[in-house]
């Protein structure tokens, strides 16, 4: 198969063969296409193409990016953007070689999670009790918050969650994840009385608008943006407008520092990595040893600053 004669044309191609075959998140294929039309751009300053680009213009390349500024982490995934766009190419017969493929990552920055202690975690849950502009939005804060630190989820696995998953009362919810790989996560009792309390409200609200001639929404948290359910913008704002009201720092607080809560509070209490692996949704135990290191730094703390012969 000959290759596209248009960089744009082998970047299009490269993102519907990863949609189709490895089920890429949308947000995964978003990124590739940036990082890909960033190399695109500096290789036709050279002139250059992604035909005749080698080995050292891929390293000049991550050179430019380092003086660019840009972290260990962008430029580690730019690489592997390009790594996955070359072998691609060379299975498809558009290159005889892959020229990215002994080059060495810059690897990423040693940091470990930001994460919230339990009564951070409380004064959140506390707040949403009490944030909304209706007994409706304050059901719906709650429920959102409470199955965010009952699961862990990711914030888009948790707006997009389909309201048939809730039905029954269910103890464990079935989510959709990275790559379409589908997992099932317990919920805790406060969740699952949170849930129940929600799909009350949202039920009646939605007969209301049936009654008005709208189309029924298929999501447990609906919106009438395009997407049809809430948003991870939105709910990013939310979450830091509740961090305000609990007197939790809102630099501290986003979506994913409660996913490290709910890893890191699971481990402190005894729960092994196999488990909160799965419960993640990660593919490598290895990404979930890290909260290992964050559980280390918090007892090293505890010691330093708690021990009677540390104290002066």
């Amino acid at each position: 198969m000959s290759a596209p004669d248009h960089p744009h044309r082998w970047i299009s191609t490269f993102l519907e063969a990863q949609a189709a075959e490895l089920g890429a998140a949308r947000n995964t294929q978003a990124a590739y296409g940036r990082d890909l039309k960033d190399f695109a751009e500096w290789l036709d300053r050279k002139p250059l193409s992604f035909a005749a680009a080698s080995r050292s213009d891929i390293e000049d390349y991550l050179i430019f990016c380092d003086a660019q500024g840009l972290s260990r982490a962008t430029r580690a995934r730019r690489l592997s953007a390009i790594r996955q766009l070359y072998r691609f190419a060379f299975e498809e017969g558009w290159r005889a070689e892959n020229p990215a493929i002994q080059i060495r990552g810059p690897g990423r920055d040693e940091r470990l999670p930001k994460t919230l202690d339990v009564p951070e975690v409380t004064r959140l849950l506390a707040a949403a009790r009490e944030s909304g502009r209706t007994p409706e939005d304050r059901l719906r804060n709650i429920c959102l918050m409470e199955l965010l630190y009952a699961t862990g989820m990711r914030v888009s696995e948790l707006v997009g969650l389909p309201v048939a998953a809730a039905r029954g009362n269910p103890k464990m919810l079935l989510v959709l994840g990275k790559g379409g790989k589908e997992r099932m996560v317990p919920l805790s009792p406060p969740a699952r009385e949170a849930l129940a309390d929600w799909l009350k409200a949202r039920d009646a609200d939605q007969e209301e608008r049936q009654r008005k001639g709208a189309a029924p929404s298929r999501h447990l948290f609906p919106s009438h943006g395009t997407s049809g359910h809430l948003t991870r913008n939105r709910f990013y704002l939310l979450i830091k407008e509740l961090a305000v009201a609990g007197g939790v720092s809102p630099a501290k607080v986003t979506p994913h520092t409660l996913r490290h809560a709910f890893a890191t509070h699971l481990l402190a209490n005894g729960a092994d990595l196999r488990s909160i692996q799965t419960m993640l949704g990660h593919a490598d135990v290895a990404t979930t040893e890290i909260y290992t290191h964050v559980l280390d730094e918090h007892l090293s703390e505890l010691v330093l600053t708690r021990h009677p012969l540390a104290r002066k």
